[in-house]
Formats: C-alpha cells, structure tokens, sequence
C-alpha cells in the first residue's frame, strides 16, 4: 500500500527551457564555424553550434523588427538595421551597442554585407539605392543608383582589389558596380525570376547564380557572359560551389569539372556537374516515407522546403535552413545529418517523456513532422511520416515505444533505438473517417492502442508482439475494435492501469467507461454526466478507482468507478482546463489550462497547493516523467518547460535555516548575557528581526551610563545596519512602548551623523516622512500627561493628612513643592487619579493616545469637582452644628470622627429646599476653585 513517508509535493522549478530563437529571416554563421547567427523579431540570436543553446542576444531598444543584418569576415562587428532606418553596431560579445548612425535610405533596408577585409560595408534597400559605408571612418563611401525596385541581394567579389560588387533586384539583374568609378558596369541577364544567392569559385573567375525561375547560371566573370543554363526544375533559395582537390566521390563527383550544390522547394539537396548540366546526386532524407520524385511539385508552400543553404568550409559541412524555421547540419562528402537544431516550434499541441531515464522529450506542434529533443544538448530529431498535423502523442510504459495521430486519419507507432537514439516508424493504421485528435496506450505491456476522432468514433488497434520481426518494412495495423461512442469529436481517450477499463471524453460534455476485456466491440458500463462544457481530459488514478476529467468549463471533476458519481470538483482555472495527470501516487493532481497555467492540487483537501505560470498561452502538453520527479509543458506560445520537483529542496532548505535561526538566536542570549551589544547589535540586524533588535536597544539604555554606551554602539555599525536601523526606527515609533527607544537611536543616528551621508540612506526620504507625524502625536501625549501631572500636585495641596494647618485661602499661593518618595501619598477611592491617568497612559497603544488621554484628563476634571461638591454638600448640612473654625478636614471622600456618621443620618432627613440650597453653595465654591487655580497652573504648563 501506500508508503509512510510518502510526502506531498508543494513547488516545482523551471529546470530549462526549449525557445524559439529564429523566426525566419537571414541566416550567417561566423568565420570560426562556433556559431549561427539569426533573426528573431527585434532580437538577433547567437546559437553556440556545440551545445545548441543560445549564448548571446543582441535585442534593439526600440524593440523594432530586424530588417537585415551583417557579421563582418573577423567575427567582430555586427551591424543591425530596423525599421526605425537606423544602422546599430555591435559588440556581440558583450551585446553591447557601440555606434549607431542614421541610414541615408528613405525606407527600410533589405540586405547588407561587408567585404573580405571588414572595412566596407554595403546596404541595399527597398528604395532601390546602394550605400557603402566605411565602418571604420565611419561615413558614407558610395551613393549607387540604377536598380529598380528592392535591392534584396548584395555581395562582394571575393577578390577585393577588383573593387566589385554585385547586386540584384526586382528587374532579375544581376548588376556589376565599379567601386573606383562608381558606375555600373554591366548588367548580367539571365534569370527571369528574383536571383536568390550568389556563389564564386576560389580563382574569381566564375559564378553560378540561382533564381526563383528554376535555373542555375554558369557566368565566366572576365567576359561577363553566361557559359551555361543549367535547369534545376525547382525554385532554388540557395548554391554553393563544391570545393576543389577533394573526394566527393559518395555524392556522385566522378571528376575535378565545376560541381555545385542546389538547395530549394523540393527541400533536399542536389549536386549538378556544371559542364554537363547533370544531377548527380540527390539527397534521400533517412525518415522520409516516400522518395522524392523528379517530377514532383514545385513545393513553395511545402513546409519542408529549404530557404538558405551555407557552406562550412573549415570544418566541409553544409548547412541548410527550412521553411519551417529548422537549421540542420550536414557532413561532407558523405551528406550526412550531424546536428538539427528547431527555430521555431509554433503551437506545441502535445509533448511527453522518451527514452531510458527519460533523456528526450517527443513533441507534437503545429506541423506534419514530429521533433524528438535530446535534452542534454537541445540537438533534435525530425521524424517524417504524417502528412498533416500531428496533434497527439502517447508513450508505452517502457519509454522506447510511443505512438502518434494526426490529421490526416492515420495512426503511427515509432520506436526508439536505445543504443543510437534514433527514432523510425515501426507501424502504421489508418481508417479513420476523420482527423484523428486523441490516441492512448496499453499500460502494462505494448499489446495495443486506442484512438478517438472527430468522426465521433473509438477504434482498438492490436500491436504485433515484435516489431523487430517485420524487418524495415512498416507494420500495418488494423483495428480489433470500432465503436461510435460520443454525439461530438472525441477530445481524449485513457486506458486503466490493468488494461481493462477505456475512458473517452467528448465535446459532448460527457465522459464514458468501457470494457476492454471482451475480443469483440466495446462494452460501455457508464457514462459521467456534470460538466457544462466540453471534456478535454480524461485520466484514471493509479492507486484508486477514480476518473479525473477535465473540461471547458473550468473545473476538473474526480468520479467514482463503483456509482459513477462526482466524488469532487476542483475549480481555480479562469478558463478551460486542458490536460490533467496524477502525480504524488494518485494523491495530487496537475492540471494545465489555457489561461497559460499550470495548477497543483491536493486531492484529500481540494487544496490549490500551488500555481506555476511560465507561459503565456494555452498549454497543451502535460507529462510527468517515470520517477515522478520532472514534469514537461507544452504551450501555444511556442515554449517547451522542463520543470523540476524542488519540494525536497526547499524543505531541507528550510529545515537549515530554521537551525541556522536557532544557533543565531543561542548566540544572540549569550552576547547580551556577557553585554557584549555591538556584536549583539549586528547580529539581530543580520537576522531582520525588528522586535529582537529592540530588545537589544532596551538592554542597552537599562545599563549605567545608557547614553554614551547607545551612542558608542550605534556609531560602530556599518552604513547598511545604520540603514536597516533607522527602517525599524520608523516601525517602532509608531508604538508608545517602544517610541523612547526609537527616539534615542533616531537622536544618536541625526546628531552624529553628517546630512549628506543620511541622504544616501536607501528609502531615507519615506522613512523620515513616516516618522514626523507619529513623533508629533507622541509629543502632544507627553504634553497632555504633563498637564495632567499638575493636577497631582493641586490634589495634594487640598488633601491634607489629618492635623495639618488649613488649607489655603482662595488669595494663597498654591504650594508646588514637588513630591518626595517619603510624603505619604492618599489616593481618592471613587475617581482615578492624576498618576492613576498617567500610568495607564503610558501602557497604551499611541492609536489610542489621542482619544484616551483627552478623555482621561476631562474625566479627571470631572471626578475632582465631584469630590469638591460632595464635602461642600456635606459641609452646608451640618453648617449650624459644627464651628466654623474646627480645623478637622476630610481626606478625599470620607469625613473624619464619629459626627461624619450622625451627619449622614441627618443627611438623609433633610428637605428639598436644603438640598437645593446645599447645591447654590456648591455652585459657588467651584466657580471659587476654579478662580483660584487657573493662575497657579499658568506658570507651570508654560
């Protein structure tokens, strides 16, 4: 069952990326042959030949596309043109712009090169001019006009003591310019189409140009005239001479006459013997299904057409760029393919593991072929097969054998060879109705497929039980089983883990259980009815009887085999939700969506655990490899995500710094236990802990001499803990407890410190306009318990200890004498007094110390004036019973002796009007206080 320690997964990491770098456009490849140099968008992209990865990209700050660009022959200089007509140097290295100049052209530039010793550099562009430019001087050189038309091809004469340059435009010229008279030496006519490359034999001497028009022109360069017309009988993109005093015996050379090598729509390549206009040899590609034929299609929107072809000399390699944005690298003499490299993926619709330890990843985009990526070097197989798009993939438990469907009806089962790692096609089926959108494989061993189409119907195709048996001819398959099994297309299809249930989902926005386990048609055994759109996904639990489906309308569902019930839904995805697998044992779920992200989920709590977002449109593609410890996504975008599971990392991660926090913590009690506060200090301001440096400053200020210890310590800091400092400054004296300390560090930090240094303070300006506003409010409370402090002392000047002289008359001065710790302090025991007040007001929150200082001092007032009327009340009852000079005198609410008692026994017999005159004498002794102490607190609050 399940194992114990079996732990929740929480986060995954991107752990690499497969990106578009070319997008089409022009190709070069530096003088060392280390690396391709391509057009992106706005960016221009190095791409290291060795690795494969992209080292360097150099991107124009106007973020306008790249129209043309150039390397110069040293490999030091790139110069970019845009659409903003402004020429960019670089320092590629570095991607670094080192000048940029205004192009004289009035509209965008089509094409540049640079010459043999990188000094001149020629523009041609789409307002028929030609600029050349001295990269060095850096000015304007050549003004040449006379091409009609865009200026598309411009190239040097190798030998550049002629001083030549050739171009071609709309007119189907090819233009000979004599840089010393900068004239226009001749027109060569031959092409009736666009001349698309140019090739020069190593004397100079000859020629060969291709065009568009099918043919490839033999010129002898020192009569300017055509020696030969060769056709080619397809449109050609790209020529290169083959060199000389070299074996090319295995593509069909035969002798040392003029050969060359064609590249174009028929998308292989072709080796022509210049003196006989022969085809020598043509190019079989190693996955193509079918031969091509001489007579075949011009193939101009064929995807597999090639639009650049380059030579490698140094290390006799061809390199070839297809309509597909592919870049593949071929070894002479023999032609074979070296290394493959994918520009462009456009829609990835489906991506899984391959191979042993799952070292590749297969991947479905929007095309007819299917792209095999080794992930160590990003080198790619392209795998020829389907003739329309592949749109889903499957991979059979061991990882070498996978299967495939596309539009064009068919299914395919490809096997990977372990040792070589080259993929072909072992098996084929196709009799499908339909596009064929949805295939799945056996679980426990390769005995068959299944596949669901937008012909609405299910078919079981049985495998052969050794394909190694069928030799190199491709197995045909046909299908066991055909059953109509939804109203609408069949988005996905699944098999259960022990080979007998099948799982269908359908825009019908149902999803179906079916016996396997018959030899005839299906079995259908239930159908799962809840979502309100259609279902893409469909998958079952490793571990439990559940099915998981996923659908349009956002959320994903988990069901029961035994009722057919919705056990739960999971709803997050702003928008449909795509794929779905089990990971984590069948305890988690992952589901990818196209709101571009990826969701992890806790079944147990219908918890969203995490949400990675790496894309940034639909993600079609979803799989986890065998360990369980790698995923894969795929997306619209064109982006393939290699992710990671970092649950186990972050955990150690944090288990060591909580031990880490513990030590400090350790540390931190015996600094402060031997008073060692500088090393104290610095350690709680390392650990960011606002409240633990607080602690450390209280420390300080309850020592002797607290002041000069604060300011010694706080001096000796660094500037970055100063800093850190004075932020939690700021957050301290926003709290009345801790307003004093804050004050004391903010008085050592700005009456030490110089103004200019504390305006380098990161954030010193919002810190101090955090701090004014509270400090002032901390002012007015300490105002508002210093005036309450003087009521204290008129409180004791009225309640005198028993014995004592009279007090003093309305015209005395008050006696302010301040009080000592051996006068006898007697509290009133119905009010709260003045210290009481004060007390409490130092313990609350600065929040409350507007509202509760005010009210505190008013309630003071009030009670005080209470205690006055009662004795005066008291005083008028028994006025024609006591003399009017016993000096016996009430302390606080309570009257002295035995007559006190009688008189409150009289008090309560008194009539209405004594009371009411009791209160005219009351009236008139508070208004007699208040006279008399208002000039005594005069003094004292100012």
């Amino acid at each position: 069952m399940a194992n114990t320690n079996l732990h929740f997964k929480t986060n995954f990491a991107v752990s690499s990326k497969i990106e578009p770098f070319y997008k089409g456009g022009k190709v070069q490849i530096s003088k060392d042959e280390k690396y391709i140099f391509c057009t992106c968008g706005s960016r221009v992209n190095v791409l290291e030949i060795s690795t494969g990865k992209v080292v360097h990209s150099i991107e124009q700050d106007d973020q306008e596309d790249i129209t043309s660009f150039a390397l110069s022959s040293d490999d030091e200089m790139l110069v970019t043109s845009s659409r903003t007509l402004l020429l960019k140097q670089w320092d590629w290295r570095q991607a670094q712009c080192t000048r940029s100049w205004r192009a004289i052209h009035t509209v965008p530039i089509a094409s540049m090169t640079f010459d043999p010793t990188s000094t001149l550099l020629a523009t041609g562009g789409c307002d028929g001019t030609i600029k050349l430019w001295d990269v060095v001087k850096q000015y304007c050189t050549h003004n040449l006009k006379g091409s009609s038309g865009v200026v598309h091809l411009v190239q040097f004469h190798p030998d550049i003591n002629l001083l030549q340059l050739f171009s071609s435009s709309l007119d189907c010229g090819i233009r000979l310019w004599d840089l010393r008279s900068s004239q226009c030496v001749c027109v060569l006519q031959s092409h009736y189409s666009a001349v698309t490359s140019l090739a020069f034999s190593p004397d100079g001497g000859t020629m060969v140009s291709s065009g568009r028009d099918k043919i490839c022109t033999v010129w002898d360069l020192k009569t300017r005239k055509a020696k030969r017309t060769i056709p080619v009988y397809e449109t050609v993109e790209g020529v290169v001479l083959l060199p000389e005093n070299e074996d090319f015996s295995q593509i069909g050379v035969k002798n040392k006459d003029l050969h060359f090598i064609t590249a174009g729509s028929k998308g292989v390549l072709r080796v022509w013997e210049a003196s006989t206009a022969r085809c020598v040899y043509t190019q079989t590609l190693p996955s193509s299904p079918t031969p091509v034929s001489e007579e075949g299609q011009d193939g101009d929107g064929d995807p597999s057409s090639l639009t650049y072809l380059l030579l490698l000399p140094a290390s006799s390699r061809l390199a070839t760029v297809t309509a597909e944005h592919n870049i593949l690298l071929y070894q002479l003499p023999g032609l074979t393919t070296q290394q493959q490299f994918v520009g462009y993926n456009d829609e990835v619709l489906d991506v899984k593991f391959l191979g042993k330890g799952d070292s590749h990843i297969v991947v479905a985009t929007n095309s007819c072929q299917i792209k095999v990526f080794e992930l160590l070097t990003n080198s790619c197989q392209i795998l020829y097969g389907h003739t329309d798009t592949v749109l889903s993939l499957d991979v059979f438990k061991k990882g070498s054998l996978f299967a495939s469907c596309a539009k064009d009806k068919s299914v395919r089962v490809w096997q990977m060879d372990s040792a070589s790692g080259q993929v072909c096609c072992v098996a084929q089926g196709s009799s499908h109705a339909n596009a064929v959108g949805c295939i799945t494989c056996s679980r426990m061993k390769a005995s068959f497929i299944v596949s669901g189409s937008q012909d609405c119907t299910v078919k079981v195709w049985d495998l052969p039980a050794d394909f190694s048996t069928t030799g190199v001819d491709i197995h045909q398959l046909t299908a066991r089983a055909t059953e109509k099994a939804h109203d609408k297309d069949v988005n996905s299809v699944a098999v259960s883990p022990n080979d007998k249930l099948l799982a269908s989902g359908s825009q019908d926005r149902t999803a179906k259980l079916w016996s396997l386990a018959g030899e005839g048609d299906l079995g259908l055994l239930g159908v799962f009815r809840g979502h309100r759109r259609g279902v893409w996904a469909v998958s079952f639990s490793p571990v439990d009887q559940v099915l998981a489906t996923s659908s349009a309308d956002g959320t994903t569902k988990l069901w029961s085999l035994q009722d057919f019930s919705c056990l739960k839904t999971f709803e997050g995805h702003d928008a449909s939700v795509l794929k779905l697998i089990f990971v984590s044992r069948g305890t988690q779920l992952l589901t990818s969506g196209s709101d571009g992200l990826v969701k992890l989920w806790t079944i147990k709590t219908n918890e969203c655990v995490k949400t990675l977002d790496a894309h940034q449109d639909k993600v079609w593609g979803l799989h986890a490899s065998r360990k369980d410890d790698k995923m894969v996504t795929g997306s619209a975008d064109s982006n393939i995500t290699i992710w990671v599971d970092v649950t186990e990392v972050e955990l150690a991660e944090e288990q060591a710094k909580q031990e880490d926090q513990i030590l400090k913590q350790q540390e931190l009690s015996n600094l402060l236990h031997e008073k060692k506060y500088l090393k104290a200090l610095g350690l709680a301001i390392s650990l960011d802990h606002p409240h633990t440096v607080l602690k450390v400053i209280k420390a300080i200020r309850q020592g002797e001499d607290s002041r000069e210890l604060l300011e010694r310590t706080v001096l000796k800091l660094r500037q970055d803990q100063k800093e850190s400092l004075l932020r939690y400054c700021v957050v301290w004296n926003t709290n009345a407890r801790s307003c004093l300390d804050a004050q004391a560090v903010l008085q050592v930090l700005l009456t030490h410190l110089p103004p200019e240094e504390l305006v380098q303070y990161q954030g010193v300006r919002t810190h101090l306009e955090g701090l004014i506003p509270y400090t002032e409010r901390h002012m007015q409370r300490i105002g508002r318990l210093l005036q309450a402090s003087m009521f204290l002392d008129y409180m004791w000047q009225k309640m005198r200890v028993t014995g004592a002289a009279a007090s003093t008359g309305p015209d005395e001065d008050m006696d302010i004498t301040p009080i000592t710790g051996s006068q006898p302090l007697f509290m009133i025991d119905k009010g709260c007094g003045g210290s009481e007040k004060a007390s409490r007001e130092e313990k609350q929150d600065d929040d409350d110390d507007d509202d509760s200082g005010h009210d505190g001092d008013s309630n003071c007032h009030m009670e005080e004036e209470d205690d006055e009327v009662s004795v005066t009340k008291k005083a008028s009852y028994i006025g024609g019973q006591v003399d009017k000079g016993d000096k016996a005198k009430t302390n606080g609410n309570h009257p002295s002796g035995s007559e006190e008692s009688s008189e409150e026994e009289e008090e309560e017999e008194v009539e209405e009007d004594e009371r009411d005159q009791g209160d005219q004498v009351t009236a008139q002794m508070v208004k007699s206080h208040s006279a008399t102490s208002a000039p005594h607190q005069q003094p004292l609050l100012s």
